[in-house]
């Protein structure tokens, strides 16, 4: 899918004030680790994320999310009546019924016109939402239009954890489809699209392509479809099989990005992909043919993210100046499913705002341990 009419405007970012490292994880989880002899720091060491954060206990995805998206409209200076499709598109939302972008259409006073729905793809979310809004502008149904999402990781850890605690009949190996629950962050972020000829930034989504492994569907799955402040999700993920797989689905899927973008992996400038951890993010960028000196990192201070990993990332690396204008950019998205959903960008000026700066961008990797 190739777009030429298609910029990012803007972008939003919010991330939570209270931070939860590794070491306060384990502490929560010292009866486990005491009855299961297991040795402290394990779990930054394996994966690389010596933090991540969480919103205050009873935050709805809708608050932030409306924060976000506030931002990036703020940062343009876009007239709110020209915004032709709101899509809310993380994986938490307030409801099951009805959409979470309503109340968010709502509050940020968008007009009755607007395409106003909710997109959920695991880790993909906002990817997809930003390519179904780029497809609108392109064909000349809409001017402009928000994809935003947020992320609520505190019910996730809490309820982990507190399984972890309770259940005494579990052992090392029955331990292990828990763990990447532990490592999930929480955060929102907003993209604003516009048509090219009503532009600023003038940083250009040049393509876009997908690519599904669907026969590993099997290999991460929450417990049950909830939604709202007081969820109480639990998450099973055999880590070593996704990576595995997830890594072959992103390295055929980059092929197909480049082939759809006509650029050589040499000529890609910066590279933003999914934060999962350290170990997955060097054997990815192997398997891709891309050197990590050009890649953007968030993982080892927010954690994986879900659907606002890649897009904070993105925001990260325009905030400390490793994205700038004239750069060609891969996103690289990837997904349990297993799906991937991979964008080409031309980037101009895009501004960032919201409460991620730089002092809050903390990207020195974190070396796994083999």
């Amino acid at each position: 899918m190739r777009f030429d009419d298609v910029c990012l405007e803007a972008i939003g970012a919010t991330i939570p004030d209270e931070i939860w490292s590794s070491e306060d994880i384990e502490r929560q989880l010292s009866p486990l680790y005491q009855r299961l002899r297991l040795p402290e720091g394990r779990l930054e060491l394996m994966s690389g994320i010596a933090r991540r954060r969480v919103w205050p206990a009873g935050t709805v995805p809708s608050g932030p999310s409306i924060r976000s998206a506030d931002a990036a409209l703020t940062a343009a200076d876009w007239d709110r009546g020209r915004v032709g499709c709101l899509i809310h598109a993380s994986v938490c939302r307030d409801f099951l019924e009805p959409a979470t972008a309503s109340r968010v259409h709502h509050e940020l006073g968008l007009p009755p016109q607007c395409w106003v729905y909710d997109v959920s793809n695991a880790c993909l979310g906002l990817i997809n939402g930003a390519v179904q809004i780029a497809s609108l502008i392109q064909s000349g149904a809409i001017e402009s239009g928000i994809v935003v999402g947020t992320e609520n990781s505190r019910p996730l850890l809490e309820s982990t954890i507190a399984t972890l605690n309770a259940d005494t009949s579990l052992n090392r190996n029955r331990i292990k489809p828990a763990f990447a629950s532990l490592t999930i962050g929480s955060g929102s972020c907003a993209w604003l699209l516009t048509h090219r000829n009503h532009s600023r930034s003038q940083t250009r989504l040049t393509s876009a392509i997908a690519r599904a492994h669907t026969e590993f569907n099997d290999l991460c799955r929450s417990d049950h479809d909830t939604a709202g402040a007081g969820m109480q999700p639990l998450m099973e993920t055999d880590s070593q099989r996704l990576m595995v797989e997830g890594i072959a689905t992103g390295a055929a899927a980059l092929k197909d990005l480049l082939q759809d973008s006509t650029w050589s992996a040499e000529q890609i400038d910066r590279t933003v992909c999914h934060q999962v951890g350290s170990k997955h993010r060097l054997l990815m960028l192997e398997a891709m043919g891309l050197s990590p000196d050009n890649d953007s990192v968030t993982f080892p201070f927010l954690g994986n993210t879900g659907s606002v990993a890649l897009p904070l990332t993105l925001a990260s690396a325009v905030v400390n100046g490793d994205i700038r204008d004239g750069h060609r950019v891969a996103m690289c998205g990837i997904g349990s499913g297993i799906n991937s959903v991979m964008i080409a960008a031309d980037w101009g000026e895009t501004p960032v705002a919201g409460n991620l700066d730089a002092s809050s961008a903390d990207q020195r990797p974190v070396v796994a341990a083999e």
